[in-house]
């Protein structure tokens, strides 16, 4: 028996254990014809059919209606199963049991309510579906005399006596809709209600949707197709809050219309916004946020109205102003973002988790950092943490990553509470948990559960990777960054059919991420006896990592001054190579051997700079001068980061008279495509000079971001001497004179030498 089925009996069950002795007699004198006489021992499961003999009593009159029913509509449930089962009273405990005690899903421990801010202004109920505002219920007795009506109406109903009965109908309490649903005079009505669109008023189709909302039709029954397209047509003449109305309605009956939603938008632009408040606009911005969509010309009306009511919002309402701006992917002003953020730091205290983290989506959407935000939720999370639920504390932590965002007092406080919840998690939350926290470097020191609790919630969950493959990647990945290599998962994901899986996947590009933690199991698990990738998915990504670079990161005027300098100090271009070390890491690196005497060690033979020349000068050069490095550079340091305002001097650089060209392109690195990379020759010192930036570390911190941490004691493993040219120290020199420069690689570089 379907569970479908089983509940729909167990529900009868209890209508009738809740109905006084007379109604279950009225039940049995309804179905004479099938009841039983059975003993004190057993119960009786009457299913939906032994429930409405009594309702069928009109089904031969709608009998030639009902031929003429909805298409899609499905055949009714008393057509689909047995009369009646018997059970004894112990397996129908093991039922309910069952039914009511199987785990459902992961929730948060304080329910949050996604349209409370409805509640804030009486102005609401002109624009929202309110089930509260529903009208007292009726009995199943006279929902069943209501359906007996419709038999007497036939095809020449008035629409008012139609839609009376429907609204009517909609009035029977959630527990006993299945009796209306089932019935087939109920299809009949449908029918009559699709016939009559045309003749009702707009406010007469805005009862019909609240009626079906309450009637629980399926977003894909067969009248929504036509009362979709009568509610489109008519979508011109009706008023802002009618349609703001008509919308709401659509998400609670769980229909995706996105042509309204374009009539919606089109028609918000001209309305006289002077005469709406903010309801209305907080409405209009919750509808995007639900339907996935806005319009630029949209976003340029509502940027002025955000401002103009910004200091009435409340905080929820500007938590859901920040939430359909993150789910519709609109982008507005920076300056306006950055106000609506104000305003929220302003209400932070009064505002609940839900709204905070609303937020934090929104900062994490724009890449806004923030400050005073980020400082006040340093402040509010670690007080919220201990009552927060799993996805509550894993937006706030992915939030941090995406902002680059550490506050180890914050984190730790995410950390303390994270081990409880672990096994609520769906894979998506540890996943995105362990990436988050392994993206700003949090230290498993700090929290030694935290980590293990969040493995074990994969390992749950296995089962979710056949569906979402990034799942995996992502949460493994977060690990390699802080140094863990659970090897049961890591040959899960490294296994033929999940690398298929997720290299196959169309919507998904998951070639680097298996490339990166494939080269990383290389690596730092040198015992690794589990399965690898191909070979030719790390050339094909490599490639494709090189091409990029090679237009985006090589031609950087801070690179590009590095690269040249380098060149200039030690000789040549053929004892500085621009390349991917560690290609499965994204970067690129300025590589240099020393011998042991601290000489520089050529890298290039002369025939290949001769080639790369000739490549470069297909290509268009960026001169580097002092005027354009000043105009390219426009860095302001961040005086926390205490460093010295000039580079120390170290010794005397030798003496340059020109400047010698650089290449431009250079050869793809033998890397990791092939055998392990080589070691160094005995007393040979490999450098791997590394030009930072911004994105490579924290906000606001010395902590270096988890790919690029791993990546330095990847380099450390392989015997590099890592050199970090700090963008705070480096980005300033580029200000400064050539000499200046000079002496800072030079310190750099010959560091250990003296």
């Amino acid at each position: 028996m379907s569970a479908q089925v089983l509940r729909r009996q167990v529900a009868v069950l209890r209508l009738l254990s809740s109905t006084p002795r007379r109604d279950v007699w009225r039940f049995q004198r309804w179905d004479s014809g099938h009841s039983k006489e059975v003993e004190a021992e057993h119960v009786v499961l009457f299913n939906s059919a032994a429930c409405q003999t009594h309702w069928r009593i009109t089904a031969a009159s709608c009998g030639a209606e009902k031929e003429q029913a909805l298409p899609p509509l499905a055949l009714p449930f008393w057509q689909q199963s047995s009369p009646c089962s018997v059970q004894s009273p112990q397996k129908l405990s093991l039922i309910l049991q069952d039914l009511d005690t199987s785990p459902p899903p992961a929730k948060d421990p304080v329910p949050f309510e996604p349209r409370a801010f409805q509640r804030c202004r009486p102005e609401y109920a002109a624009v929202y579906y309110d089930p509260a505002r529903r009208p007292a219920p009726i009995s199943a007795d006279e929902a069943s005399l209501l359906l007996d009506k419709v038999s007497v109406l036939r095809g020449s109903s008035r629409h008012q006596d139609v839609l009376g009965i429907l609204g009517e109908l909609g009035r029977l309490p959630q527990e006993k809709l299945f009796l209306v649903q089932d019935h087939p005079c109920f299809s009949t009505l449908l029918r009559y209600v699709v016939d009559s669109l045309r003749r009702f008023s707009d406010a007469q189709l805005l009862e019909v949707l609240q009626a079906l909302v309450s009637l629980g039709l399926a977003p894909g029954h067969g009248m929504m197709g036509p009362l979709e397209a009568e509610l489109g047509r008519r979508a011109d003449a009706m008023d802002p809050r009618q349609l703001l109305m008509v919308a709401d309605l659509w998400r609670c009956l769980r229909r995706v219309v996105p042509k309204f939603l374009e009539r919606l938008y089109c028609s918000a632009e001209g309305w006289r916004w002077s005469n709406l408040g903010p309801a209305e606009l907080v409405q209009l911005v919750y509808v995007m946020g639900e339907g996935r969509t806005s319009t630029p010309s949209l976003l340029l009306v509502l940027g002025p109205q955000l401002l103009r009511h910004l200091n009435q919002l409340t905080p929820e309402e500007v938590g859901v102003l920040c939430l359909g701006l993150f789910k519709s992917q609109s982008s507005l002003s920076l300056h306006d973002v950055t106000q609506l953020v104000g305003r929220a730091c302003a209400v932070l205290p009064q505002m609940s988790d839900y709204g905070l983290v609303n937020v934090l989506k929104l900062l994490r959407f724009s890449h806004l950092d923030h400050q005073r935000f980020l400082k006040a939720i340093g402040k509010e999370v670690p007080k919220r943490a201990p009552h927060m639920g799993v996805q509550g504390l894993m937006h706030v932590a992915l939030a941090c990553s995406a902002l680059h965002f550490r506050d180890d007092g914050l984190l730790r406080a995410l950390a303390d509470r994270l081990p409880a919840l672990a096994l609520q998690c769906r894979s998506k939350d540890a996943a995105k948990l362990l990436w988050a926290f392994g993206t700003v470097g949090f230290p498993s020191s700090q929290a030694p559960r935290l980590y293990p609790s969040l493995e074990e919630a994969m390992r749950e969950r296995a089962d979710e990777f056949r569906r979402y493959p990034e799942h995996l990647l992502t949460g493994l990945l977060g690990l390699a960054f802080a140094g863990i290599f659970p090897r049961d998962l890591l040959a899960l994901a490294l296994s033929p059919e999940s690398v298929e899986l997720a290299v196959s996947s169309p919507h998904l590009e998951l070639k680097k991420d298996l490339f990166t933690l494939d080269a990383t199991v290389g690596l730092e698990v040198p015992d690794w006896a589990g399965p690898r990738v191909q070979e030719g998915l790390a050339q094909e990504v490599t490639a494709q990592l090189w091409s990029f670079v090679q237009q985006d990161v090589c031609v950087k005027p801070s690179v590009l001054e590095a690269e040249a300098l380098l060149q200039s100090l030690l000789g040549g271009a053929r004892f500085v190579r621009k390349h991917m070390i560690l290609p499965h890491t994204r970067s690129i690196d300025l590589e240099v051997h020393l011998d042991p005497s601290g000489d520089p060690i050529p890298l290039c033979s002369e025939d290949n700079l001769q080639g790369q020349a000739e490549s470069a000068t297909k290509r268009s050069h960026l001169a580097i001068t002092e005027d354009l490095l000043a105009q390219l550079t426009k860095i302001t340091v961040d005086p926390s980061t205490k460093q010295p305002d000039s580079p120390p001097a170290h010794s005397t650089p030798p003496t340059i008279t020109s400047d010698e060209p650089f290449p431009s392109e250079v050869n793809l690195t033998e890397g990791l495509l092939g055998s392990p990379l080589p070691q160094p020759t005995e007393g040979v010192q490999r450098l791997a000079v590394q030009v930072t930036n911004r994105n490579q570390f924290c906000y606001h911190s010395n902590h270096m971001l988890g790919l690029h941490t791993l990546k330095r004691r990847q380099l450390v493993l392989l015997g590099y001497r890592v050199v970090e040219l700090y963008y705070w120290e480096w980005f300033r020199l580029l200000k400064r004179s050539r000499s200046e420069r000079l002496t800072y690689l030079h310190s750099k570089i010959f560091e250990d030498l003296d």
